[in-house]
């Protein structure tokens, strides 16, 4: 009985070697929130800090760094929160933010941060298609982010005319 315990200790104790010296997993780099970020505000290098996951935990969409500075948050991000893909607003040099007063304040209300909208002209004209919400304060002014030539035009018509938004 004696022997049979020796035996399976130095088994046991071999697996135990061979676990401990077995390479783990490389892990995978994701960017993370260094501290708590406003929504809309671009990504400056301070903002971000690299962590390493495991692999079976990073979440879908995780973009590095690199990729992720310069680009604004659709929505506020806490402290150590992962940035994916879909947290981020379109990485296009031609962004520009716009702040709306609406014809309806009734739609609003229905916003959210990252949702996507079409801003629609008193003549039914689309001013800009697909822009994204960046905040929505007191349920009548909403800011936008779209391209340069679509804000410019949205600013332009909201001066003498409310908008309507329509949601996608």
């Amino acid at each position: 009985m004696n022997l049979t315990r020796k035996i399976l200790a130095a088994v046991l104790a071999l697996l135990a070697a061979l676990v401990a010296a077995w390479p783990a997993p490389a892990g995978v780099e994701l960017a993370v929130a260094a501290r708590d970020l406003p929504a809309g505000v671009p990504l400056a290098p301070e903002d971000l800090k690299t962590i390493e996951a495991p692999p079976g935990l990073s979440p879908a969409g995780a973009i590095s760094r690199e990729a992720a500075e310069g680009r604004a948050l659709r929505a506020a991000a806490r402290s150590g929160e992962p940035l994916t893909d879909t947290r981020l607003l379109p990485a296009e040099a031609d962004t520009a933010s716009v702040a709306v007063r609406l014809a309806d304040p009734a739609v609003g209300a229905l916003l959210r941060t990252g949702s996507q909208v079409d801003v629609v002209g008193p003549d039914r004209q689309v001013l800009a298609d697909d822009a994204s919400v960046v905040a929505v304060r007191d349920a009548e002014v909403v800011l936008l982010s779209t391209s340069h030539e679509a804000a410019t035009r949205v600013a332009a018509e909201s001066l003498t005319h409310p908008v309507a938004l329509t949601l996608r």
